[in-house]
C-alpha cells in the first residue's frame, strides 16, 4: 500500500518557528514531525511515500531525498502555482495510486494502530475510512457522527461551542479507493472535509468512522507544539528517539560533554556534540537538540532548544522555545510560552516575557524587557527614548499598538485629570500615531488640548499659557525621511528630562499602566487663536519698524511642510517682501537629495531677484538653511558662527549656549564682544536647559539643531530666527556675505565609525587614561584639548546607534586633518582589538 504525506502547510499559527520552515519539518525531539509519521508508517509495513508539498518544499526534499537513509521509498509532488488545498494536493497525485492507499496529515503526532484501520477498511468494503479520535475539546477538529456499524452520517468541521453534538473527531489520516478522486476537479483548490466527504455522503457510498485507540496530537499551535514534545518525553506516545537512554529518563546523542557540576531532572533529552557547563540545571522536561551550547549556571525549566543554539552563563529560561542557532547572552531570561526566532539574538540581561515572540534574525538588546512581539523591526532596545524623544521606522516600530501603549505609559506617570497638550506635522503617519498616543492617554484619566496640525515652535510657546503639565509632539524625524520622532515636553516646553524619560519607560516595560473607570476618561478640547497668541510673542521681541521699512526681500523655501502655513501670515504683518517657494502643504515627506534640489533651486531664485538672502526651513519649522545674496548656502558650523556673530554685534556681553562639538570660531568671535560661551552636551534638551537656567541668554544652539531664543520660548525656531535676521541685517547694514567674511577661519573636520555598544564605554575609559587630565574635558564624551591654541579632538559616542563620532578643531588646516585621520585609525584599531578579546586596560 502506498501512502500520500500531506506535507505542504505553511504553519502560520506556528510563527515564528515556520518562518523558515513547513511545518512538517519542525522537530519533536529532535526529529522533524514528518519523520516520526514515516517510521510510524514504516512500523505498520507501508514504505512507498508520496509527499505533496507547497511551502518552501525544497526544505523537506533536502532532508530525506530518495528515503533511502530512512527505510522508505519518497516520491514528491510539488504544487507550483498555489495550495491545492487537502483533497486537491492528493488529487494531484492520482497517476500513482492505483490500489487502495492512505492518506495522513504532516502535522501530527500519533501512534495509532494503522493495520488494524486498514482490515477494518476492508472489512466494511469502504470506498473512505476516516480515522477518528476521541477528545475533550473538538471545537477545533470537525466532528463526526457515526451508527451502529460505523458509518459515517453526519460531520461538521470544526463547529462552535453550540454545534458540538459529538467528541469524536477526524484526524487526518484517510484509507481511501482511488476511484473516490474521480469525484474531485484536477488542478483546483478542494477540501476533504468540506467538499469531498459531504459529496460523499450525498452520494451514498459507503464512508466508515475508525474510532482508533493511542495517542494523537494535532501540531497546529505552539502550545501543542510543546505539549507533543512534553508528551513524546514522557513516553505518552511510542515514537522513536534519536539518542541512546544513558540512564532512566535521560536520552543523550553522541559526542555530548556535560559537567560533572550540572544537575539534569529527568526526563531530559540532550543532542550530539552539545556542551553543558559547570552547575548548570535541567529540569525534567529539558530537550536540547544538536551543536546547542549551554553555559555555566543555567537554569533551564522545560525549554525546547533547537539546534546550534548558544545560552550563555546564567541565563534562565521556562518553558519557551529557543530556534536553530539562537543566542541567549548571559542572566537574560526567557519566560513562559515565549518563543525566540531562528538566528536571534536574546542580549544580556534581557527579558522576554511570557507569550513573547520574536521572529527569526532580530536583535534584543542587553537590558531590555520586551513585553510584545517582534515581528516588523530588527531590534528590541533597552531604552524607549534616544537622544531627542523616541523614534523608529514608520508603521514597523512606531506602530498604533506601540503608540497607544506609549501614550498609556506617559499617562500613568502623571495624576488622573491631568492635561497633556499633543500636536503634530501634517502627515497622515503622524496624524495615525498621535491618535493612538491620545487614545492611551484618555485611557488613563489624562485630558488633551489637541493642537492638531501645528508647527513645532508653536507648540513649544503655547505650553506655559495652556495650563498643562507636558505636552507630546509627533512627526517625521528630521533626519530620517522613514522614521517617525516623538518628543516629549514638560510645562515649560522644554524636552524632559531623563529622570522624567525613566519613569515613562519603566511604565512602559513593567507594563504599570493603570485603567481608569468610564467616569474618569480623559476628553478632549481644541484650542483656538493659537497663532495669535504665539504672534504676540513673537512681535514683542522684534523691531517691527526696522523690518517694515527696510525694504529686505527675502525667498523662503518651506519644504511643502506645516510652517509654510504659518510663517507668511506673520511676516505678511511686518509688510516683508518675502518670495515663497513650495508652501503647499504635502503628504510626501522629501528626502534628503530632494531637499538638496530644492536648496539649489533657493540659491537660483535668490540669485535671480537679488533677494537679501534666502532660508530652506526643515524640521516642522525647527530648523533652516540660510543662503546668502550670491546663491551660497551657509549651514552647519558656519550657520552656527553667523548667528552668533550677529546676536553678539546686537547684545554685546551676552551669553551663548552651544553644544560641546560647535567649532571654536564661537569663543574667537565671543571674545570680541566680551560674551560668555556655555558649552553644553550634544542633546536638545541640555541646550534647552542651559538656555532656560542662565538669564543672560541671547541664543543657544546650532546650524544642525536649529537656534533657541529663550526670551520667546524654550525651543528651537526657525521662523522667529528668519524675521530676526532681517531685523538685524538690516540694523547691522550687512549682507550674509560681508558678515560671513568676518567669521574666524577654523577648520573643523568630522567622520564617523562603527563602535559596538559594548565597546563603547571602554574606549571612553582608554581615551581619558591615555591623555593627561589637564588637556581632558569631560562635557560629553572625551574632548583633548591643545594647551597651546582653541585646537581640539573629541570622540563622541553616539546615544542612539553603535557609533562614534571624531571631531577635530583648528585654525590649522594640516593639524585638523592629520588629527582625524590619527584618531580614527587609533579607536578603529582600539575597537578591533576589544573585538578579538584582547586585555583590558587593568591587565595591561
Amino acid at each position: 500500500m502506498r501512502a500520500v504525506l500531506m506535507a505542504g502547510g505553511s504553519g502560520t499559527r506556528l510563527r515564528p518557528l515556520t518562518c523558515d520552515l513547513p511545518k512538517p519539518m519542525v522537530p519533536i525531539l529532535n526529529r522533524p514531525i514528518a519523520e516520526h509519521i514515516i517510521n510510524l508508517l514504516k512500523r505498520h509495513h507501508i514504505t512507498e511515500i508520496i509527499a505533496t508539498l507547497h511551502y518552501l518544499p525544497d526544505v523537506m526534499r533536502d532532508y530525506f531525498q530518495d528515503g533511502k537513509d530512512f527505510g522508505v521509498q519518497m516520491t514528491y509532488a510539488v504544487e507550483e502555482d498555489q495550495p491545492l488545498g487537502t483533497a486537491g494536493c492528493v488529487k494531484n497525485t492520482e497517476d500513482w495510486l492505483d490500489n487502495t492507499f492512505l492518506v495522513i496529515s504532516g502535522d501530527s503526532i500519533a501512534d495509532f494502530n494503522l493495520s488494524a484501520a486498514i482490515d477494518f477498511h476492508y472489512r466494511k468494503g469502504a470506498k473512505a475510512t476516516l480515522v477518528l479520535t476521541r477528545v475533550p475539546n473538538p471545537v477545533e477538529f470537525g466532528v463526526v457522527i457515526t451508527d451502529e456499524n460505523h458509518r459515517i452520517v453526519r460531520f461538521l468541521e470544526k463547529p462552535s461551542s453550540s454545534e458540538i453534538f459529538s467528541d469524536t473527531v477526524n484526524t487526518g489520516t484517510y484509507i481511501l479507493e482511488p476511484e473516490v478522486l474521480q469525484y474531485l476537479p484536477a488542478n483546483q483548490e478542494c477540501d476533504f472535509s468540506q467538499e469531498l466527504f459531504p459529496l460523499l455522503l450525498d452520494k451514498g457510498e459507503p464512508m466508515y468512522g475508525y474510532i482508533a485507540d493511542g495517542y494523537w496530537c494535532d501540531v497546529g499551535h505552539l502550545e501543542a507544539y510543546r505539549e507533543a514534545q512534553y508528551d513524546g518525553l514522557k513516553g505518552k506516545v511510542k515514537i522513536d528517539f534519536a539518542y541512546e537512554e544513558q540512564s532512566p529518563g535521560i536520552w543523550v546523542g553522541q559526542n555530548t560533554f556535560i559537567d560533572e557540576t550540572a544537575k539534569l531532572d529527568p526526563p531530559v533529552l540532550i543532542g550530539s556534540n552539545c556542551r553543558i557547563g559547570p552547575r548548570a540545571h535541567l529540569e525534567a522536561g529539558t530537550i536540547i537538540g544538536d551543536n546547542v551550547t549551554i553555559g555555566a549556571d543555567a537554569e533551564l525549566k522545560r525549554p525546547i532548544i533547537w539546534n546550534g543554539a548558544i545560552i550563555g552563563e546564567e541565563a534562565n529560561l521556562e518553558g519557551c522555545i529557543i530556534s536553530r542557532g539562537a543566542r541567549v547572552d548571559r542572566r537574560a531570561q526567557i519566560l513562559e510560552g515565549a518563543v525566540v526566532g531562528a538566528l536571534s539574538t536574546v542580549g544580556e540581561e534581557a527579558q522576554i516575557s511570557p507569550g513573547v515572540r520574536v521572529w527569526p534574525s532580530k536583535k534584543v538588546e542587553s537590558g531590555a524587557i520586551l513585553n510584545i512581539n517582534l515581528i516588523w523591526g530588527q531590534t528590541a532596545h533597552r531604552n524607549l527614548f534616544g537622544q531627542r524623544g523616541v523614534s523608529g521606522l514608520a508603521n514597523i516600530d512606531i506602530t498604533p499598538e506601540f503608540a497607544v501603549k506609549l501614550g498609556a505609559a506617559y499617562g500613568s506617570t502623571l495624576k488622573i485629570g491631568s492635561q497633556v497638550a499633543v500636536s503634530r506635522d501634517q502627515r497622515n503617519i503622524s496624524q495615525m500615531v498621535t491618535r493612538s498616543m491620545i487614545s492611551g492617554l484618555m485611557s488613563v484619566g489624562v485630558h488633551i488640548q489637541n493642537l492638531e496640525s501645528t508647527a513645532i515652535p508653536i507648540t513649544r510657546s503655547l505650553i506655559p499659557s495652556l495650563g498643562v503639565l507636558g505636552g507630546i509632539h509627533v512627526r517625521v524625524h528630521p533626519d530620517r525621511s522613514d522614521f517617525i520622532l516623538i518628543e516629549f515636553f514638560d510645562a515649560k516646553g522644554i524636552n524632559i528630562k531623563k529622570a522624567t524619560e525613566k519613569k515613562i519607560e519603566g511604565a512602559y516595560f513593567k507594563e504599570d499602566i493603570r485603567r481608569v473607570p468610564v467616569s474618569e476618561i480623559g476628553n478632549m478640547v481644541y484650542p483656538r487663536q493659537m497663532l495669535e497668541i504665539y504672534s504676540t510673542g513673537f512681535e514683542k521681541l522684534l523691531n517691527v519698524e526696522a523690518i517694515r521699512y527696510s525694504n529686505a526681500k527675502v525667498v523662503i523655501d518651506y519644504s511643502y511642510a506645516v510652517s509654510g502655513a504659518v510663517l507668511p501670515q506673520l511676516l505678511a504683518k511686518f509688510d516683508c517682501d518675502a518670495v515663497v517657494l513650495n508652501a503647499s502643504l504635502n503628504q510626501r515627506t522629501l528626502s534628503n537629495e530632494e531637499k538638496e534640489r530644492l536648496l539649489v533651486q533657493l540659491g537660483q531664485v535668490v540669485e535671480a531677484l537679488r533677494a537679501n538672502f534666502g532660508a530652506q526651513v526643515s524640521a516642522n519649522g525647527e530648523q533652516l538653511i540660510l543662503v546668502d545674496e550670491s546663491g551660497m548656502p551657509i549651514r552647519g558650523e558656519l550657520l552656527t558662527a553667523l548667528m552668533v556673530h550677529m546676536m553678539l554685534t546686537e547684545n554685546p556681553r551676552g551669553t551663548v549656549v552651544v553644544p560641546v562639538h560647535a567649532s571654536s570660531a564661537i569663543e574667537q568671535i565671543a571674545r570680541r564682544h566680551d560674551a560668555t560661551v556655555i558649552r553644553t552636551k550634544n542633546v536638545p534638551m541640555e541646550l534647552m536647559e542651559a538656555c532656560d537656567n542662565n538669564p543672560n541668554v541671547v541664543l543657544g544652539g546650532s546650524g544642525e539643531m536649529g537656534f533657541i531664543f529663550p526670551q520667546l520660548h524654550p525651543g528651537f525656531d526657525a521662523m522667529f530666527c528668519i524675521a530676526k535676521l532681517i531685523e538685524m541685517q538690516t540694523t547691522q547694514q550687512r549682507s550674509l556675505g560681508q558678515l560671513r567674511a568676518e567669521i574666524p577661519r577654523v577648520y573643523h573636520r568630522s567622520c564617523t565609525i562603527r563602535c559596538p555598544w559594548k565597546v563603547k564605554g571602554a574606549l571612553m575609559r582608554y581615551m581619558v587614561e591615555t591623555h593627561p587630565a589637564s588637556e581632558v574635558e569631560l562635557i560629553d564624551g572625551v574632548k583633548v584639548c591643545d594647551s597651546y591654541s582653541d585646537s581640539w579632538v573629541l570622540v563622541l559616542p553616539d546615544a542612539g546607534e553603535p557609533l562614534v563620532h571624531i571631531f577635530t578643531n583648528s585654525e590649522e588646516r594640516a593639524w585638523a586633518d592629520d588629527t582625524l585621520r590619527h584618531y580614527r585609525h587609533r579607536i578603529q584599531e582600539f575597537i578591533e582589538d576589544q573585538l578579538r578579546g584582547s586585555p583590558s586596560l587593568d591587565e595591561i
